[in-house]
């Protein structure tokens, strides 16, 4: 029968599931050796330089998004300067519109009035001369009616054209002074 000491001399004879053999050690070893020198001979420097690669692609992406970035930036307040710049000369502008069209409305008010006065001093002038000629045939035709009836008065022909001008002239420049006192004292009596 199979004892306990029988059976520590069976397991020590029978190798050890858990541990390798020695030979599968030294297989192992080299086929690692050999893997790891063929991988480091070929892969990982095509590793390397992929890596490399995708590094330098993306840090190029992301300077040349940068710089896109940056030059957007700049654009932009470019951008907004020429809309603040074209803002002001729009409200400059709009200004110097108001201020012409002021001068404009001005000069136009002044030449109405300037026209304006303009007809009134001709339409007084034309008054004063139509007054004068109004007044110089009244003066006549007084003289002629005063010289009539005086003549159908006294009965005889008042021939004497020069005289018979003289005695008008006299009776009318009286009869205009007696109107000019007349007015001069009316407006001191109303004060009265």
């Amino acid at each position: 029968m199979l004892t306990a000491s029988n059976m520590t001399i069976l397991a020590a004879e029978e190798p050890n599931p858990v541990l390798p053999h020695t030979s599968e050690i030294i297989v192992g070893l080299v086929a690692f050796g050999l893997l790891f020198f063929f991988l480091r001979a070929k892969v990982f420097p095509m590793f390397e330089k992929t890596y490399a690669e995708r590094t330098a692609s993306i840090e190029g992406g992301m300077k040349e998004a940068e710089e896109s970035q940056a030059e957007a930036q700049q654009l932009l307040e470019q951008y907004r300067s020429q809309l603040s710049e074209a803002r002001s000369e729009a409200a400059r502008i709009r200004e110097d519109a108001k201020q012409q069209g002021q001068t404009i409305v001005d000069d136009m008010r002044r030449e109405a009035e300037e026209e304006a006065q303009r007809i009134t001093s001709r339409a007084h002038a034309q008054i004063e001369a139509e007054r004068e000629q109004v007044l110089r045939s009244l003066r006549t035709e007084v003289g002629t009616l005063a010289t009539t009836l005086a003549s159908r008065i006294v009965g005889e022909a008042l021939e004497d054209d020069e005289r018979s001008q003289r005695v008008v002239e006299r009776f009318l420049d009286d009869l205009e002074s007696a109107e000019a006192s007349d007015a001069a004292v009316g407006p001191a009596s109303r004060d009265e």
